[in-house]
């Protein structure tokens, strides 16, 4: 069966996290660059605010006074500065035009600041002129000086970034030569894109990480149809560049990077790999226990209801297809007799699902009275809280499907086993059992791995009250 060739030992706990803590390769030449920007502009602010308090026209008041006030000064100005992504690499910071914007806007601001502070005393407007003009001078003189200093160093090799091509070989010197253009890469290999195959993925990834990879340039052809890829990238710490093609192409998580005047592509690698999947995890496991806890009478209740209403167990235990194809007992409330199963066979000429991949049936006889009333409000699912608190599940994501489900599944659905499995996501909010075929479902998840934040989730939970209470698609 399909499911039992992929293997299941070490691998990551979800396609989403790191295997250790893995800091963005490159973090301590960018940090060294934005160190020296900021230097250089806060030298540059405060030698332009003390010769305009020299040579203006002075005026008593707290800023010609104080000290601290240079300080103030500093931060609003900066804090112009770096709101214009001014710090960032690249033709960002060598944007004059803006440079000079923020420096303007935070002097008008600074003249707000001081009306609000005290009306009658800021600086004479010789003083306010002469500081405009010395700070647009300095700091764009700064980063002319760092940016012919940065070019020297690189010319004899220094401060360039470690990169490798994955790329179609019929596209390979045209893009070395492209990326050469910029002068600021060392270019350490170049490998074809079967590398991101599946059978190739781990052991491209592990020598990247072994050769001190800081960022790596990938066709549009080569990850087109992999688009989840770019989730190992990040979870390496990798900077991932999609080489520009004559076609439209969009990424939800990508942004926008000049190589000279030829945008391209960029799914940046996050601070700390891995770090957002963990802060999901940490609130999966407390809100399960919050909702375990908040929930425990309407369990008792439920438990009740099922007792009464038939024969049988009160909780419903299956096999499920879990996360890296790993069996686990899913938990539900049960809703059908107690031989629910083996009356399946009989029933999958009733199947309403087109592909027969799953099973779904609108008025399924084998469902009880309470069942049928747990499943239009979604009340079996509660005890899947249990399974989140076991690490089996997370509160969003795939659904996990039985091993009949699995055992039909073509190689592309198997992305969807690369993530933890999920109570609800966004196969429930955009249909739930009105979805006809199996790869409406399949794209759907793959829509979710690909876009996946913190905030998609929140999202797809609200969503989930929504539809719950609505009863949309529910039998």
């Amino acid at each position: 069966m399909a499911y039992r060739s992929l293997p299941v030992v070490n691998l990551r706990p979800d396609l989403r996290s790191a295997k250790g803590a893995n800091l963005k390769k490159g973090i301590a030449v960018r940090f060294l660059r934005v160190i020296t920007l900021v230097s250089l502009d806060m030298i540059a602010l405060s030698l332009a605010w003390t010769l305009a308090i020299n040579f203006g026209t002075f005026l008593e008041s707290p800023w010609t006074k104080k000290p601290s006030f240079i300080l103030l000064i500093l931060i609003v100005s900066i804090g112009m500065i770096a709101t214009k992504s001014l710090y960032s690499p690249g033709i960002y910071r060598r944007n004059y035009t803006a440079l000079i914007k923020a420096v303007t806007l935070s002097e008008i601001f600074l003249l707000l600041i001081a009306f609000l502070y005290e009306p009658d005393g800021y600086v004479s407007r010789s003083s306010f002129l002469i500081s405009w003009l010395l700070s647009v001078t300095f700091t764009c003189t700064g980063r002319l000086i760092f940016d012919f200093s940065t070019k020297l160093l690189r010319k004899k090799g220094a401060i360039r970034y470690p990169i490798f091509v994955i790329t179609d070989p019929e596209d390979r010197d045209d893009y070395v030569r492209f990326i050469q253009k910029e002068n600021c890469y060392t270019l350490e290999g170049v490998v074809d894109s079967e590398s991101l195959d599946r059978e190739n993925r781990e052991a491209t990834f592990e020598f990247l990480k072994r050769q001190g990879i800081v960022e790596t340039f990938v066709s549009w052809n080569a990850i087109k149809n992999r688009l989840y890829i770019c989730w190992h990238f990040q979870t390496a710490g990798i900077t991932l560049r999609i080489l520009p093609t004559t076609d439209r192409i969009y990424h939800p998580k990508s942004t926008l990077w000049k190589i000279g005047n030829i945008p391209c592509l960029t799914i940046p690698a996050p601070i700390i790999a891995g770090s957002d999947f963990w802060i999901k995890r940490c609130f999966d496991l407390c809100c399960s226990i919050v909702l375990l806890i908040l929930f425990s009478p309407l369990y008792l209740l439920i438990a009740l209801l099922v007792k009464l209403d038939s024969p049988g167990p009160i909780f419903f235990r299956q096999e499920r297809i879990g996360l890296h194809c790993k069996k686990f007992k899913i938990w539900k409330f049960r809703t059908m007799v107690t031989n629910a199963e083996k009356l399946q066979a009989n029933l999958e000429a009733e199947n309403e699902i087109k592909d027969g991949v799953l099973f779904k049936m609108k008025d399924d006889p084998r469902i009880t009275k309470v069942g049928k009333f747990l499943r239009l409000y979604s009340l079996d699912e509660l005890p899947q809280l249990f399974n989140v608190l076991l690490g089996d599940m997370s509160l969003v994501g795939p659904r996990p499907l039985p091993l009949r489900d699995v055992e039909k599944f073509q190689p592309p659905h198997f992305i969807r086993q690369e993530v933890l499995p999920g109570i609800t996501g966004l196969w429930q909010v955009s249909g739930r059992s009105n979805i006809e075929k199996f790869e409406d479902a399949v794209k759907l998840d793959i829509n979710y791995i690909e876009n996946w934040s913190i905030l998609l989730d929140m999202r797809i939970l609200l969503q989930t009250i929504r539809v719950v209470l609505q009863k949309t698609g529910a039998y």
